[in-house]
């Protein structure tokens, strides 16, 4: 065989080489830039209003009017008064971060989840922003009244318990948790009472489903829900007890 046919042959093999190494790279590479940014797209944020934090009804006026109701509107809450209920609730009100509501040893160990007919959201009291959770309307997997699925809000407490410092024992610690819960709820009533709007706290939550829609942590505890909104027309709005 002449010399040029054999530099011939050795050419062609290194080009079909060349070719069937640029193939497999080309098939190992990553998805598109546009693809990777729809798969990893940010959660949908709303930033909320800057808070009101003057005015409102007076403190002995609030205690004789708060209650509890159990009859709801379906009249949407507009975002500055959730804006000011969620600060109202457990925002920040000192520059050292402090919150409306005390908590143990200032653990700050609840987060809000914000349930609402657009979605669920998470609440950031830095930011004040509600940032998207769940895409879809889940009020009604909140509880078993009839009222939770229709009412236009419903707020419900976590603990994160890896935010525990220097706590005692677990049973001690469950107890401050559960009074920290108790004074976040407060403020929603306290609040509620100050704007003419109906509310409930409540207990009987369908924590396992609910935790698993919200993708909760090990770690992350389900306390109350609360609902929200304006009153209803239903004659029993209130019971004893409430």
């Amino acid at each position: 065989m002449n010399w040029w046919k054999l530099s011939l042959i050795l050419a062609l093999v290194a080009a079909a080489a060349v070719i069937l190494a640029a193939g497999i790279s080309t098939a190992q590479q990553p998805a598109s830039a546009p693809a990777m940014a729809a798969a990893s797209a940010p959660a949908k944020v709303i930033n909320l209003p800057k808070p009101h934090m003057e005015g409102g009804m007076p403190l002995m006026e609030a205690l004789k009017n708060r209650q509890s109701a159990r009859a709801y509107s379906d009249k949407p809450i507009s975002d500055q008064v959730l804006s000011d209920l969620l600060w109202a609730a457990f925002g920040i009100n000192r520059p050292d971060g402090k919150r409306t509501a005390p908590s143990a040893m200032n653990w700050q160990e609840f987060d809000i989840y914000v349930f609402r007919p657009d979605g669920t959201y998470l609440y950031d009291a830095k930011a004040n922003t509600l940032k998207e959770v769940v895409a879809k309307d889940l009020r009604s997997q909140t509880g078993g009244q009839r009222f939770v699925g229709t009412a236009p809000l419903n707020l419900v407490f976590v603990a994160d318990l890896s935010r525990i410092r220097q706590g005692g024992s677990e049973e001690g610690n469950l107890a401050m948790v559960n009074a920290d819960a108790g004074f976040i709820s407060q403020n929603v009533y306290l609040f509620c009472a100050s704007e003419h709007l109906a509310t409930v706290v409540r207990a009987m939550v369908p924590k396992k489903p609910l935790g698993e829609a919200l993708s909760l942590g090990e770690k992350q505890r389900i306390i109350l829900a609360q609902t929200i909104g304006y009153p209803g027309s239903a004659p029993a709005a209130t019971r004893p007890g409430g």
